[in-house]
């Protein structure tokens, strides 16, 4: 069988190496993709897998071609994704629903502010609306003539509901047109919850546990029928895995001494606008050190600061503290920490889990891989995480699902109280984690390799054959011209290309650019052109007029572009 792998880019694949692996063990052809891959460290990683088995390649993904269609597709998705944050699941989850908010078309903002559109009736009609038009946009030629030249027998995609710009939605739209058989690999355990929102449903979704195949359900309204409970497949890699080097060897090589205990620190990514964790880990180890407690004072401290989050480093120093040292390869200038993707890396994440005597953070997977190891995991309750803890869904299932992999504290002395117990042998964590494990990563049982269960399932899709294509749209292509030229006159206003009210004036290029060169050539835009190049000073006047009377500068500006090219309402 030919498999296709659509990945958004090669960093992707490192979840799902196994699997990539296994199927092309079992004799399939295997094509991974990137849609971004230019200067991708991790193209490197992808390519060696590609030496090492003759049946699996590399390639680069056409993403949706840059016509006046594109834009406003992203504008539309954006919108449909945001609404998803004034449900009443995320209520008290200001984080995620401000990032989301940081993207938002302005026209739709000013739409939700009316009477009676955040209401449940509100919402479920804009979605409904904003559906149909993403529907009535056309597909993308270059696209769908790439899966027709490809031909695969199945297509498999990740991450697909990032809230990053990808062409990933077009790629499943169009094979659906196509009958290709899909499945949306969920990459991570938090994903479903936190991320965007399924369109066009792919054939099979893949998920680790219950749980995610119940947010599938719940919150993108999946058929129950088509999700795949595989496991966890990313986590196999740590079950049987030994160290590469002793513990002395180990110590020394980090620079920590090796006759005493450690605590290893793990940092986390984040939600959106969340402060440094640099600093709170500077803190963090102060307290300890101060305390009263001589366990905690003598022990040594280990920390791998996020290959995501490095700058944070740049200006930290730890060298005024005993026994503490950075793990992750950092450099002077927080340079050179990875993830854990090829054979080194691995090896030094997992040396650090496995020689540690206890693991902390605010929120990560590491907590997952260390429960693996059997290490007590403690999670830091502080308020100024709060949005990366309370205000997300998926933290809870760390601390809930089987009893939780991590056991929280709040603040320092709670926490503190918690680590000198586990530094002391009085954790009593193996039976809860067994759980945990059993319920969140291995539900087939903790002797059961998620892998061999995926690609069975991927074999299973290909092996179903070409579905009946999809029709794919709601409204005819041609009814989208009007909110091409509606999406024209929200750019003339967009203040905000990533934030609310962060600019008041366009230049005159960017108006002329947004109001005449991203829209359709028909004679009521070439109106529309005429109109904007003559009047164009006049909207900037009254623009600057509302700025100086502190009225809402959108209104004003739109106001004045509908009464330039004559739409009233």
């Amino acid at each position: 069988m030919k498999i296709l792998f659509c990945l958004l880019h090669f960093g992707y694949e490192r979840n799902f190496e196994p699997v990539i692996r296994e199927l092309a063990a079992r004799g399939h052809d295997v094509h991974i993709a990137a849609e971004r891959s230019d200067r991708d460290p991790a193209k490197a990683v992808v390519e060696a897998i590609a030496s090492q088995h003759t049946n699996v390649t590399v390639g680069t993904l056409p993403a949706r071609e840059k016509d006046q269609y594109r834009d406003v597709v992203q504008r539309i998705r954006t919108g449909f994704d945001y609404l998803r944050y004034l449900e009443p699941t995320y209520r008290g989850m200001p984080g995620l629903r401000m990032r989301s908010e940081d993207r938002v078309p302005v026209g739709l903002l000013r739409l939700l502010d009316l009477p009676g559109m955040k209401t449940a009736a509100g919402r479920a009609l804009i979605r409904l609306a904003l559906r149909q038009l993403e529907r009535a946009s056309p597909p993308s030629e270059a696209i769908t003539e790439y899966l027709r030249e490809t031909r695969p027998d199945a297509l498999l995609i990740t991450p697909l509901i990032g809230i990053v710009t990808s062409s990933q939605l077009d790629y499943v739209a169009a094979a659906r047109r196509l009958g290709i058989p899909t499945g949306f690999c969920v990459w991570s355990w938090d994903n479903l919850s936190s991320k965007a929102l399924l369109r066009d449903l792919p054939d099979r979704i893949f998920v680790w546990n219950e749980t995610q195949k119940n947010e599938a359900v719940a919150l993108h309204h999946v058929p129950s029928r088509r999700v795949v409970v595989s496991g966890a497949q990313c986590f196999d890699r740590w079950f049987d895995r030994k160290p590469s080097r002793s513990r002395e060897e180990f110590c020394r090589a980090v620079g920590l001494p090796a006759d005493r205990p450690y605590v290893l620190y793990v940092c986390s990514t984040m939600v959106w606008k969340s402060p440094p964790e640099a600093q709170f880990v500077v803190r963090w180890i102060r307290h300890l050190r101060a305390g009263t407690d001589p366990v905690l004072r003598d022990a040594a401290i280990l920390v791998r600061p996020h290959p995501g989050r490095l700058q944070e480093w740049n200006d930290v120093d730890l060298s005024s503290f005993e026994n503490v040292a950075l793990s992750g390869r950092v450099g002077a200038a927080g340079a050179g920490a990875a993830y854990p993707i090829d054979d080194d890396s691995r090896a030094e994440y997992f040396d650090a889990l496995y020689y540690s005597s206890a693991v902390v953070g605010i929120n990560t997977s590491a907590f997952i891989e260390a429960g693996i190891i059997g290490r007590p995991v403690y999670a830091i309750l502080a308020d100024e995480f709060s949005g990366t803890q309370a205000g997300t869904i998926h933290f809870r299932y760390l601390t809930e699902v089987g009893g939780g992999v991590a056991e929280a504290g709040r603040e320092f002395d709670e926490h503190a109280a918690q680590l000198a117990g586990a530094l002391r042998g009085l954790s009593h964590h193996e039976e809860r984690q067994r759980r945990f494990l059993h319920a969140f990563v291995r539900p087939r049982g903790l002797d059961q390799p998620a892998t061999p269960v995926f690609a069975d399932a991927v074999e299973d899709l290909a092996r179903a054959g070409r579905t009946a294509a999809g029709a794919g749209a709601g409204l005819k292509t041609g009814y989208a011209r009007p909110v091409i030229a509606g999406a024209a006159l929200d750019r003339l206003v967009q203040f905000t290309q990533y934030g609310r009210g962060k600019r008041l004036i366009m230049t005159k290029d960017e108006f002329v650019a947004a109001a005449v060169n991203e829209t359709p050539r028909t004679p009521v835009i070439e109106k529309l052109r005429e109109r904007t190049r003559k009047r164009f000073k006049k909207v900037q006047k009254q623009a600057r007029w509302a700025r100086k009377r502190t009225i809402n500068m959108r209104d004003r500006v739109l106001a004045a572009a509908m009464k330039i090219t004559g739409i009233h309402s």
